[in-house]
């Protein structure tokens, strides 16, 4: 036997490390070849490494939420052959999957083969050598931990812990795909309960839990502190009258025929692009380090998108040239791609403006945080029916606030309240969205 070190490969153009965002496997487990051994994720997409051999687990490089350089252990196994047949099992490329992320090409990884180990067990080699040979070579590494989840269903962070606080063992979990959703989660407890399984009650008292923030949720915090820290943001909040702009996509829906259904954000992102063009300083990305704004010529309209792992934006390129039609299911495809992750990175970052509404859930007014570098950030809130004043007539009206969040350093308050009562004038009166 001998044992193989699975070094992490390169996962993508100028990543120098990558977050172990969950284990697949443990260590004095047996892995086969191409299993799925860990979730890594790097500033682009999020990463499933498999193993390039079959073997006994013994080491793995660090917990939950540790960075790996490219190139460092991930993983040490003791694989099935002798010690001159380990190299010939990897010597393609390892194939790295990265969801939505076409053809990256890792380095080749290569076993290292060391001397055959004696008769003493797995377990007890492992304490006399936990990993001291890395270690040597300058490569830091800790021991795995020994808590991670009772099964091996493929499944992403959040529904492994929607599972542990139902107390539901995804081994038991049916799903048609290759790893369990929460919708196959969904389908499971309404099976269960009618077979007399109970969800732990919500109002028992739990005992506080420590969670640790890894993965998309770190990326989010840094972002979120890094715009908050370095932009001097300000907010303005205006009302708009939407009865007409909601009339008018009612009667586009009546007849979309196969086209895609119409919520209120393609329409917006129409009126956006077409007041933009006379508010510059507002579709711009602001470089602080080199003191360097640019304003752009095109609008790459970023669109705040929750997920299970968190909130990402991916970015509708070039939106100015495209129609409502082609709005919404640009719109449809990105947010679909969001949730699954599988976007590609070019599809994650570049953009100049981003909007971000909660839908039904909106409430009367936000103040949302700009995605830096850019300086502007639109949020349509809830609509609401409210009995308005029309001359001397007392109407039914269908109202919405919007707020704009702007990096002062390069919008002044004045310029953000022309640019809404632009933007109102369109959205109050829909018949100019479509005008020449």
């Amino acid at each position: 036997m001998a044992r193989f070190t699975f070094r992490l490969p390169d996962i993508g153009e100028g990543i120098a490390e990558a977050e172990i965002v969950a284990w697949h496997v443990r260590v004095g487990e047996r892995v086969e070849e191409d299993q799925q051994v860990a979730d890594m994720m790097t500033d682009k997409a999020t990463v499933e490494m498999e193993s390039p051999v079959s073997g006994i687990v013994v080491e793995l490089a660090g917990e939950v939420g540790d960075q790996v350089a490219i190139g460092s252990a991930l993983m040490v196994v003791e694989t099935d052959g002798d010690a001159d047949e380990a190299p010939a099992a990897i010597e393609e490329a390892v194939e790295a999957e990265t969801p939505g992320v076409e053809e990256i090409q890792p380095n080749p990884v290569r076993a290292e083969p060391v001397e055959a180990p004696s008769s003493t067990s797995p377990a007890v080699e492992k304490e006399e050598q936990p990993f001291d040979k890395l270690k040597a070579n300058g490569e830091g590494v800790s021991p795995a931990s020994e808590a991670t989840a009772k099964s091996h269903a493929l499944a992403s962070p959040a529904v492994r812990a929607r599972a542990k606080d139902l107390g539901v063992d995804l081994a038991a979990v049916k799903t048609d795909g290759d790893r369990v959703r929460h919708a196959d989660l969904d389908a499971y407890l309404r099976y269960q309960s009618g077979q007399g399984y109970h969800a732990p009650h919500a109002s028992r008292a739990r005992d506080d839990e420590t969670i640790k923030v890894i993965g998309m949720r770190r990326k989010i915090a840094e972002n979120m502190a890094a715009a908050k820290r370095n932009i001097p943001h300000f907010t303005y909040v205006d009302e708009i009258d939407v009865t007409s702009l909601e009339a008018m996509r009612a009667d586009l829906n009546a007849n979309r025929g196969q086209r895609p259904k119409l919520t209120m954000l393609p329409l917006m992102i129409v009126a956006i692009c077409r007041s933009l063009p006379q508010f510059p300083m507002l579709n711009a990305r602001y470089d602080d380090e080199a003191g360097v704004v640019t304003r752009s010529g095109r609008v790459h309209m970023g669109m705040a998108t929750q997920t299970d792992a968190g909130l990402t934006v991916p970015v509708i390129r070039d939106a100015q040239d495209k129609n409502v039609w082609q709005l919404a299911a640009e719109i449809g495809r990105l947010a679909e791609a969001a949730r699954a992750n599988k976007l590609k990175p070019e599809e994650m970052g570049g953009g100049t403006i981003t909007i971000t509404s909660l839908g039904p859930l909106g409430g009367i007014a936000t103040t949302p945080v700009i995605n830096r570098p850019e300086v502007a950030i639109i949020g349509p809130n809830k609509i609401v029916e409210r009995p308005v004043f029309q001359g001397d007539d007392i109407v039914r009206a269908k109202l919405m606030n919007l707020s704009i969040s702007c990096d002062h350093r390069v919008v002044d308050g004045w310029d953000a309240a022309s640019y809404v009562q632009a933007l109102k004038k369109l959205l109050e009166t829909p018949v100019l969205l479509f005008a020449d």
